[in-house]
């Protein structure tokens, strides 16, 4: 028996839509400018470069229907709906899901002007949203994937718009980290990534999974 010098903390997981178990989360990797039109509205030419990772921790996980509190040290967070990559046995993807990006955009532009790591502009706390896991395959790869604040939509496009397509982000994931069971991956953004603020209401769909919902507190 181990002797801790304080308890752990439990480990995160995520719902599983219709059944009693949960899916044990190891850690979260995200792929960015993985739509051409966002990386455009990034400044950035989807014809000049791939799309890239960064991570979040996975303690940086909402789940069940709880609320992200607004971060600290910024003034501009932005939403960034995704779909989200469940990693099972042997590196293949057991299930998906609906998940959000939350970022601090002003904290990411002054470290990309600067050539720092995007840490604290990415994997802050209760940065990433993520709705119930849906076993089984993709239900429709050309899925509509869509995000609203308050009513009024603002991203909407299609899975199938990506850069990489689902299998090419786990492929492309798995050649820099040995992928592992309750690994995530976020599978990256359409365009029209925008502000949020304390009291918006948030609606995250990707057709034919569980939606997420959530209030920014």
């Amino acid at each position: 028996m181990t002797d801790w010098l304080f308890p752990p903390r439990p480990r995160p997981s995520l719902p599983i839509a219709g059944r009693a178990e949960r899916f044990p989360v190891r850690r979260i990797l995200c792929v960015g400018q993985n739509y051409a039109a966002h990386a455009r509205e990034m400044g950035a030419d989807p014809t000049k470069q791939s799309p890239f990772f960064f991570s979040k921790p996975a303690d940086a996980l909402v789940t069940d229907g709880a609320n992200p509190a607004y971060p600290s040290a910024t003034a501009n967070l932005h939403h960034e709906v995704e779909l989200v990559a469940a990693i099972g046995e042997d590196g293949a993807v057991v299930g998906w899901a609906v998940g959000v990006d939350l970022t601090r955009r002003d904290l990411q532009a002054e470290a990309k002007k600067a050539g720092r790591p995007w840490d604290a502009a990415k994997g802050f706390d209760q940065s990433a949203p993520c709705g119930p896991l849906t076993l089984g395959a993709l239900p429709d790869p050309s899925a509509v994937i869509a995000l609203s604040v308050n009513g009024e939509t603002r991203q909407s496009g299609r899975l199938d718009d990506m850069i990489l397509d689902p299998a090419g982000v786990v492929e492309a994931a798995g050649r820099l980290w040995r992928l592992e069971p309750g690994d995530l991956i976020f599978t990256g953004t359409p365009e029209g990534v925008g502000p949020l603020l304390r009291g918006d209401r948030v609606r995250a769909t990707v057709a034919g999974l569980a939606p997420l919902e959530f209030e920014v507190v």
